[in-house]
């Protein structure tokens, strides 16, 4: 692999590249990875860096209904290329020696681009030093710095080191802003004009923001930042680094960059509202289609539309599919998802019976509960017209309380509704992961998002499921605003953007109630008496949505509007 083949360097906390790399948390992590993943289909000039967690995440257990963590410890070099480039990253005063790990993505053409991973595990190191990295999203405000300081001024670094002439850096969520300051400071080597030096840095820079939750923007105590990352800190008053008492690295990498994004059209409207000082474009999420399609689907897309591995937009072909064909495809990978179920929980899961599916981070504001809002109104539907199973998976982080209790009281429910009901059945699959997720995603016969809005910046899940002729019943928020088509793609719940009161609070017992009457009247009643309009909305869900929101036309966004605007 050539250096000057890469001109882009793309900054995460974390990179989802496969199961046995375990370096992400979630949809952060999964969606770095599937752009990575279409930069190197397309052949584009970008490289990854992210940091080498030795203990992952965690692995999840449910054990008598509750969350529990185990480390998720792996050997990088089963995986991974060792380098022998190190660099030096000054925290709190002291040397700190990183190394450097490489994987290399194959593209559909054969071509090859790096996914470097920062590991401070080296001998020259504190004990301290060595261990900080072992972890994602652990520890406290000290350890969080000292990794966001590794992989942002470390990663500006490394990419020199190894001789690349990096021409843009992107910063995916705020995580990574620190790679700012060590621009700045290596232009104050030639140059004492700090308006100059930020103009260039902007110039550099790229920056995308991915939630409008304010928990979900890390920040520092100020005391605390200078004594770790003060020597990076630039004297000039006008570099506006704090806010207040606070380090606050959206902020941060917001002030420092000449092209920011959300991730979906709502989303940007809403980041323009939360940062008035920044202009934010759009660029909606995508996912990558090789890695999410399922067997079944490949095998009818390799049937009927020959270059869909190339080129994404062809799967607007589908619509020339025979809808028996998208049937019989969705079937086969129904048959493997409920095979998985019954293996792993006894449960006896029936592929006759419309299935459910709900996958992601538990955490509040997505609302894995609001299908059990009215328990006894759900028992109704379930007999009255048709049976309904349900397949839940996901991880609360290990410090969110409340998103713990969700699986608790999801698994309470599962074992009272299996015991008293033959209509409705429910399982969770513990310890989701991706393997677990592209199950998920082309098994069931219907994915179902509820986010509170206007908490989802973009989400991906759903996408994914499109892809494999799933359609989507979610809340209108995030990219389901832009793919929904009512009855044609899928089914909202709640409001339309066009209702007046869309943009007010609506309550909880509203949306539950819209959930059931739109499971009650528009959804059993085609999935079960009317397979032809059922098949045509699976072969829409393709086309019109398997066809856009995918990572390739992401990529190609990110090219034309930002890294060469």
């Amino acid at each position: 692999m050539e250096f000057n083949s890469i001109k882009t360097g793309f900054f995460s906390m974390e990179i989802g590249l496969k199961d046995s790399i375990p370096t992400f948390a979630g949809g952060l992590g999964v969606l770095a990875g599937d752009a990575l993943k279409s930069c190197a289909d397309l052949q584009l000039p970008v490289g990854g860096l992210t940091l080498l967690y030795r203990k992952g995440y965690f692995r999840q257990r449910i054990e008598q209904g509750r969350q529990t963590e185990e480390e998720q410890s792996w050997d990088p070099s089963e995986e991974l290329k060792k380098l022998d480039n190190r660099v030096v990253v000054r925290i709190k005063g002291e040397d700190v020696h990183i190394g450097c790990w490489m994987y290399e993505l194959e593209g559909v053409t054969g071509q090859k681009r790096p996914v470097l991973f920062l590991d401070p595990d080296t001998e020259q190191n504190s004990d301290y030093f060595r261990r900080v990295c072992d972890r994602l999203y652990q520890g406290d405000q000290k350890d969080r710095i000292a990794q966001e300081m590794i992989l942002g001024i470390g990663g500006v670094k490394m990419l020199q080191s190894l001789g690349y002439s990096i021409e843009k850096y992107h910063m995916n969520e705020g995580h990574t802003s620190f790679l700012a300051l060590e621009l700045l400071r290596k232009l104050a080597e030639t140059s004492d004009d700090y308006s100059k030096r930020l103009d260039s840095v902007r110039s550099m820079c790229v920056f995308t923001t991915h939630t409008p939750v304010p928990a979900g923007h890390d920040r520092f105590d100020k005391g605390l930042v200078t004594e770790m990352a003060g020597e990076y800190l630039p004297p000039e008053p006008e570099a506006r680094i704090f806010d207040g008492n606070e380090l606050n690295m959206t902020h941060l990498g917001l002030r420092f960059s000449g092209y920011i994004n959300g991730v979906a059209r709502k989303h940007s409207r809403v980041s323009k509202k939360m940062f008035p000082e920044h202009d934010i474009e759009s660029i909606t999420n995508g996912v990558h289609l090789r890695t999410w399609i399922s067997e079944p689907f490949r095998k009818l897309f390799d049937r009927y539309i020959m270059e869909w591995q190339e080129d994404p937009f062809s799967l607007r072909a589908a619509l020339n599919i025979p809808e028996q064909d998208i049937w019989d495809a969705h079937m086969c990978a129904k048959k493997m998802l409920l095979d998985d179920v019954n293996e792993r929980t006894g449960i006896g899961m029936d592929m006759d019976a419309f299935t459910i599916g709900f996958a992601r981070r538990f955490v509040m504001y997505k609302r894995p509960d609001l299908i059990f809002h009215d328990l006894e109104r759900l028992r109704k539907i379930a007999r009255e017209k048709g049976a309904v199973q349900i397949i839940f998976s996901g991880k609360a982080h290990p410090g969110d309380s409340a998103g713990k209790g969700l699986i608790d009281q999801i698994t309470d429910i599962q074992q009272q509704v299996n015991q008293a009901d033959d209509n409705i059945n429910v399982a969770f699959l513990d310890n989701y992961n991706m393997k677990i997720a592209k199950r998920m995603i082309s098994g069931c016969d219907i994915w179902l998002n509820n986010p509170r809005r206007p908490h989802e910046a973009s989400g991906t899940s759903g996408m994914k499921a499109a892809l494999n002729g799933v359609p989507h019943f979610s809340t209108l928020d995030g990219w389901w605003l832009e793919g929904h088509i009512e009855d044609i793609t899928g089914w909202c719940i709640g409001l339309h953007p066009k209702d007046p009161k869309f943009d007010e609070d609506v309550s909880p017992d509203d949306e539950a109630e819209d959930f059931y009457d739109k499971l009650e009247s528009n959804i059993l009643p085609v999935f079960y008496d009317d397979k032809d309009r059922w098949q045509k909305i699976m072969r829409n869900c393709i086309a019109i949505n398997g066809s856009f929101f995918n990572t390739h036309r992401m990529m190609q966004q990110y090219v034309m509007e930002a890294y060469f605007k």
